[in-house]
């Protein structure tokens, strides 16, 4: 079974058939992968620790994923961020750390091996997070920048941590890192960021302009940017995670990174199988009698204690607690680098391999729980808000949370969530024909640029029903949904029947069986942006098929249009 080939099959053979029964229970196919692997590991098909499959291609999909990331993310957003992050990021790692570590010296294990636990619990998986945000469309959201500029937060102080475990010569050969490890630690990180910035600048524009006329060329460079700036970041001694992230950074005001995702998307999706796949392979069930109880306090630990942390200190800083709970309720398991961080002691002799077994078990067993939550989390969030308003500021909001329009100024006005490509261009149709409008956007320099338009808009998520309050929905005529998210779009539909709204709802779908859904829900008319492409085109050639003069200097003016970020305000 040594074959790559069949271990191949075997992998993606098991992980295809229980995702057709994942997929019939409306989880998400990572819960899939993780069972994948557990299976392999338990009936031993092959050694998952000898296969060449497992050892190098996961991590290939982690550096995918954090491309695709960084290309989405805007520094700016994570600056307006940076006091919460920090501050909810340190102190749930501190305390998380000496409560874990407490509990698994209570219960016999070694003081400096209880140590190694309760950092391992301390910590959160990027992968995981953001493949689930992805699914659901809501990288771009608030607490989805919160949840990824915590779990970025403690990446970089995993890296420190790895540092202090284990300082080795400096890769000059000149022992200054030795010496200095922390110094040089900063220093490296300062040239990574600051290289990867200047870079997108002043040289990435000029290549990859060269290169756009040739789709296969402009993925083979970006894949090639990828992994130099990867191996730029593992030469410095950091992880692929800040090497990938960095790069998709780079790459973030591109004119192209809109195509470049569309080529790199469906590779991500094959090498995170394989990395799910490669976790679920890591529990060993040998010794699972003696160690079980400290499985199920850990994992009750991370879905009860660090989400609560996650509130108590979010919530001082004023976010809603729609925000507070979406964020929280996205760190609620362990991570992958905690099985590294464990490892590493058990090659130092002071971690054994009960408790490498604890922290694989618990990290497993965690994700699947996560994955369940995370997906369905709009729902169960509406099952506890009243309880969540106990951890709100009273008569305080941070200032993404606030309102930029007098809501009692409006009536008959138009609902437009979300101000960008589609949505743009409604929104400055209504604003040239002076049609009273309100626009909800969870990107804040979206909220920006339409506040300086002086269109009413309100910075947050649909997924809230504290905001759709500020949408005035009962003074309304028509809501507008350009929202991918068929979750949110579903749950806006049963808002509405809820509050006895009735006015007309058109909601985007990406699919035909999307759209049969949001029909059924209550739509009134669903856009499906391939058939309305296919529609606009027909429309087109009915009217310019037998003139030339539309097409005259076409290209000229999409290029142009192309050239921008997006369609819309950025």
């Amino acid at each position: 079974m040594n074959n790559i080939f069949i271990q191949l099959a075997i992998i993606l053979g098991l992980s295809s058939f229980l995702g057709y029964g994942v997929v019939k229970f409306k989880l998400p196919l990572l819960i899939a992968y993780l069972i994948g692997g557990l299976l392999i590991a338990t009936t031993a098909i092959f050694d998952p620790r000898a296969s060449e499959v497992l050892h190098f291609l996961p991590e290939i999909g982690i550096a995918f994923v954090l491309f695709l990331v960084g290309m989405e993310l805007d520094l700016r957003e994570i600056k307006s961020l940076g006091k919460p992050i920090l501050l909810a990021g340190t102190l749930q790692i501190i305390i998380t750390t000496i409560t874990g570590s407490t509990v698994a010296k209570l219960l016999g294990f070694g003081s400096l091996e209880s140590w190694y636990l309760g950092v391992g619990l301390a910590f959160s998986s990027t992968i995981l997070v953001i493949k689930l945000l992805i699914d659901k469309k809501d990288v771009g959201a608030l607490y989805g920048k919160l949840a990824v500029g915590i779990l970025l937060l403690e990446d970089l102080l995993a890296v420190l941590l790895l540092v202090m475990l284990t300082v080795s010569t400096s890769i000059f050969g000149l022992g200054f890192q030795q010496a200095f490890p922390y110094l040089t630690l900063v220093f490296k990180a300062a040239l990574l960021f600051v290289l990867a910035l200047s870079l997108s600048r002043f040289i990435l524009p000029t290549i990859f302009k060269a290169v756009a006329k040739q789709n296969e060329l402009l993925f083979i460079t970006a894949l090639a940017w990828c992994f130099i700036y990867i191996s730029f970041a593992i030469f410095l001694g950091f992880s692929v995670v800040i090497g990938a992230f960095l790069a998709g950074v780079a790459l973030a005001n591109s004119p192209f990174h809109y195509q470049i995702q569309g080529k790199v998307k469906p590779l991500r999706e094959f090498f995170v199988a394989l990395f799910f796949v490669y976790l679920g392979t890591r529990v060993d069930f040998t010794e699972i009698g003696k160690i079980y109880p400290l499985i199920l306090i850990f994992t009750g630990y991370t879905l009860v204690v660090k989400p609560t942390i996650f509130l108590l200190i979010l919530g001082s800083f004023g976010f809603r607690k729609h925000t507070m709970f979406q964020t929280a309720l996205s760190l609620t398991h362990i991570s992958e680098f905690s099985l590294i961080l464990l490892l590493v002691g058990f090659q130092f002799g002071v971690v054994s391999q009960s408790a490498l077994t604890v922290i694989a078990l618990s990290a497993v067993l965690s994700m699947i729980i996560a994955s369940v939550v995370i997906t369905h989390s709009n729902r169960l969030y509406r099952k506890f808000k009243n309880f969540l308003s106990f951890f709100e500021r009273k008569n305080y909001k941070h200032f993404l949370e606030t309102s930029s329009h007098d809501q009692k100024n409006l009536t008959g006005h138009i609902i437009v969530i979300g101000a960008r490509k589609v949505g743009g261009e409604i929104v400055k149709l209504l604003k040239r024909e002076k049609i009273p409008q309100i626009v909800l956007d969870f990107n804040p320099y979206q909220v920006e640029a339409l506040t300086e338009e002086k269109i009413p808009v309100l910075y947050g998520d649909m997924g809230d029903p504290e905001v759709l309050d500020g949408l005035d929905l009962p003074n309304a005529r028509l809501i507008i949904s350009t929202s991918a998210s068929l979750e949110d779009n579903l749950l806006l539909l049963e808002e509405l029947k809820s509050r006895h709204i009735n006015i007309p709802a058109i909601i985007r779908a990406d699919t035909a069986d999307d759209a049969k859904d949001l029909y059924k829900a209550g739509a009134d008319f669903v856009i499906i942006p391939e058939i309305l492409a296919g529609d606009f085109l027909v429309e087109k050639l009915k009217d310019h098929l037998n003139s030339g003069e539309f097409f005259k200097d076409r290209g000229k003016v999409e290029l142009e249009r192309l050239s921008k970020k997006t369609l819309a305000w950025e």
